[in-house]
């Protein structure tokens, strides 16, 4: 099929909890609902609080779409802190450490868009306070 359509509220989320005490965050794969093919990508809902796991993709670069509310990227080594607000964006360059965190008092809604479509590349690195 040429194209794909999905709808927020007909994706299904799953939790993708990160650690002791801190709400989970919350994944709805884009990548399965469109059918990508060159990129992926996911719909996180993160609560107030939540951090992602601080990464580096060592092939995909990184779009950081926030949708509602805010963000804050801790990007690079020694990190420096980025605040994205919605509707903004961020982009990462493969290489890059990243982490996502959500320091606001709000639900942040943001799509995290890499391409290309490869996994397992991606190094896990320890957090940082």
């Amino acid at each position: 099929m040429p194209h794909e359509v999905a709808h927020l509220d007909r994706m299904a989320f799953a939790e993708r909890p990160y650690r002791e005490g801190v709400a989970p965050r919350l994944a709805a794969s884009l990548t399965e609902a469109l059918a990508l093919e060159s990129s992926r990508a996911t719909v996180w809902r993160y609560p107030p609080g939540a951090r992602g796991r601080r990464h580096r993709e060592g092939a995909q670069e990184e779009v950081f779409a926030v949708l509602e509310g805010s963000v804050t990227l801790a990007i690079g080594d020694p990190a420096e802190l980025v605040r994205v607000d919605a509707v903004g964006f961020a982009r990462v360059a493969a290489g890059t450490e990243v982490q996502v965190r959500n320091e606001s008092d709000a639900d942040a809604l943001l799509v995290v868009w890499g391409a290309p479509p490869v996994t397992g590349q991606a190094e896990i690195l320890d957090d940082i306070p």
